[in-house]
């Protein structure tokens, strides 16, 4: 099963489906060596994970495949300077670097032969990251769970953007894909692969809790809000912790009253503990349109399948 882009060229992959580096859900080999094994790019989310774990989790995924894998980089995160000597040292075949600029790392993963894409959320960085010389681009459209732009572009709109502005460098989109029309959706806008967020944390590999997929699971279209604009801005699940915090922003609390409410609550918090409740259950839009946990290599094969389905149904100028 082979679809090929651009993307799929740079990145040595079967089919252009990237799986989102997410932090708890791909913080262990389990859904990034799943994912690779398919034929997408599986993405090791090193945010919240130890340097020995880190370590341990990158080594297993190399016994494992011969496929190329990814890992994801915040660069804000503490001891960002030991995560990138160890991540020097193991010469992973991506890196997708977030939350931060190019120069810091390009240079240094380009000497050991490390493809390295750059996770951007507005045209301009989009400009400025391929200016620098990334191999490729994640674009984040509003709709996505996590850290979507505060802006709240859409990715139909953004991504068209971006690969209008840098037409030689391959694009993944993501932001409320799903499945197999999602991603003609994506390659019609000009992307060359779309990135999977809350469908693969939806999967029996994604390692958080059984409440959170539930969750997930159990959600509408319109049961995400955006909150803490301002504070690191996040697309949640609607739950005690969104309603309080929506509370204070529509009253215009004051920013430290809204910072305090925004740290009381953490991803780990849902993610780990399974508190649905107070927790941040992030999560895209795209939550209301999965119905059912599956293996990972299914979600693979079936965005794929349902992409041939969907594109067979375009009709044809004549």
């Amino acid at each position: 099963m082979r679809l090929e882009t651009a993307a799929t060229r740079l990145l040595r992959i079967d089919v252009p489906v990237v799986q989102a580096g997410m932090s708890w859900a791909s913080s262990s080999p389990d859904l990034p060596l799943a994912v690779s094994e398919a034929g997408g790019l599986g993405v090791l989310a090193a945010g919240p994970m130890r340097i020995p774990d880190l370590r341990e989790a990158i080594l297993t995924i190399k016994r494992s495949t011969d496929r190329p894998f990814a890992v994801n980089l915040p660069l804000y995160r503490n001891g960002i300077d030991e995560v990138m000597e160890l991540l020097l040292e193991l010469r992973p075949p991506v890196l997708i670097a977030s939350q931060g600029g190019p120069k810091r790392y390009l240079a240094q993963f380009h000497d050991i032969g490390t493809t390295c894409l750059h996770v951007v959320a507005s045209e301009e960085h989009a400009v400025k990251a391929a200016e620098s010389g990334v191999d490729g681009l994640v674009v984040v459209g509003g709709e996505a769970g996590g850290h979507p732009p505060e802006t709240l572009v859409s990715t139909l709109v953004l991504v068209r953007a971006v690969v209008r502005a840098v037409p030689q460098t391959p694009v993944i989109a993501s932001g409320g894909f799903v499945d197999g029309a999602g991603l003609a959706a994506a390659l019609s806008l000009g992307a060359a692969a779309a990135q999977f967020g809350t469908r693969f944390l939806a999967s029996h590999e994604s390692t958080v809790h059984a409440d959170y997929k539930q969750a997930v699971l159990a959600a509408d279209v319109s049961d995400t809000r955006t909150v803490g604009r301002g504070l690191g801005m996040i697309r949640s699940l609607t739950n005690a912790f969104t309603d309080r915090m929506a509370k204070l922003e529509d009253s215009a609390a004051d920013i430290e009253e809204r910072r305090t409410e925004f740290h009381s609550s953490t991803l780990k918090h849902a993610a780990f503990d399974g508190d649905v409740v107070n927790g941040k259950v992030e999560a895209g839009q795209s939550a209301g349109l999965i119905s059912a946990l599956m293996p990972a290599a299914d979600i693979v094969t079936s965005i794929v399948q349902e992409y041939e389905d969907a594109t067979s149904k375009l009709p044809r100028v004549r």
